[in-house]
């Protein structure tokens, strides 16, 4: 049974019906800023930053480039992976919306000539990816649509302050997506479990304060590191103990366990605690940095790109976020190919 505040769920039966990742696309901002760059700007050096987070470089997307963009760009590449030109429906998992209203899914469908299919936006921060995914998966399985796009896409430079040393080396912009079609739980690809959970209690460790708590002054993005990081490695591993229960599969025997790439100490922690064999959890934020809800497709397209992701592959998805909220998503890795672009 899952633990008291989380939702969990599998399909135990081959012949069930499962959504099956089907395609993969990513997005990144031309622009690179390497920690060189920011060492000017900030009290603080290369070594300081690769040392508590592991980032060496992350992406900044231009004052002309919204989060639309972006998810158009990587919705689009997921598409191409497919082989698709159309979807049932459109999730996006965002926590940097260009405007408050109305949502961005609607304008990203008819961006990209899906026509009038059900389309919505999930915010989970950091989670957002795997719960957009598992509601993604609700509407295939329940057969309300027979496919969807599932974009996340983050414009972190929007809401960080550039001076700030605790937040500015982490986060960088960019964005990935996934189409789900429906099949069954036999297939390649096919998402058998999903585990989600929050607690409301740690509500103001991951925080952007609102117009009320702050009608004054620029409102940035703020975290509480330490408590954090204590927080993301106790849930990130319980969470992904309950789909591996789910899916009678050992820790040894994952062949890919891919993180929110939040920070290289904590995804090495979440390794280590659940006994994946070293050198299978995907480490992506070197390059891009922390992405929040876009970080787990990015790290997907990465792992790929270097071979590190097979078919056939047990694959498990795992992340934490503000809210407090986390999830996981376990997968046989399927046979495609993954679409990148720069905007």
């Amino acid at each position: 049974m899952p633990a008291a505040g989380s939702t969990s769920s599998s399909r135990d039966g081959l012949g069930l019906p499962a959504a099956v990742l089907a395609g993969l696309g990513t997005c990144l901002p031309v622009t690179e800023i390497h920690n060189a760059d920011l060492v000017a700007l900030l009290d603080t050096t290369d070594e300081w930053i690769r040392s508590r987070t592991g980032i060496a470089a992350r992406r900044r997307a231009g004052d002309e480039v919204s989060m639309r963009d972006l998810a158009c760009e990587a919705g689009a590449n997921a598409l191409r992976s497919a082989g698709l030109e159309t979807v049932g429906g459109v999730v996006l998992a965002t926590t940097t919306p260009d405007r408050p209203c109305p949502a961005g899914a609607p304008e990203i469908a008819h961006r990209l000539g899906l026509g009038q299919v059900p389309a919505f936006d999930v915010a989970a921060v950091c989670s957002g990816f795997v719960y957009a995914a598992a509601v993604a998966a609700g509407l295939i399985t329940s057969g309300v649509v027979d496919s969807v796009l599932v974009v996340a896409s983050e414009l972190y430079s929007r809401i960080i302050d550039p001076m700030d040393r605790g937040t500015a080396v982490i986060f960088g912009d960019g964005a990935g997506a996934v189409v789900l079609r429906r099949g069954t739980a036999a297939e390649q690809g096919a998402l058998l479990a999903f585990d989600l959970g929050a607690d409301g209690s740690g509500h103001d460790l991951i925080h952007v304060p609102g117009e009320r708590e702050q009608p004054d002054g620029p409102r940035w993005f703020s975290m509480a590191g330490r408590k954090v990081y204590l927080r993301a490695v106790e849930q990130m591993a319980a969470s992904t103990s309950r789909v591996l229960k789910d899916c009678g599969w050992s820790p040894e025997a994952v062949g890919a366990l891919v993180p929110h790439q939040a920070n290289g100490r904590i995804i090495q922690a979440v390794a280590e605690r659940l006994g994946v064999p070293p050198g299978n959890a995907v480490c992506e934020i070197a390059r891009v940095g922390n992405t929040s809800a876009a970080s787990i497709p990015l790290a997907l397209a990465a792992a790929l790109a270097t071979g590190q992701l097979a078919p056939g592959a047990r694959t498990v998805l795992t992340a934490f976020g503000g809210g407090l909220s986390w999830g996981s998503a376990a997968l046989t890795w399927p046979q495609l190919r993954a679409v990148h672009s720069e905007f």
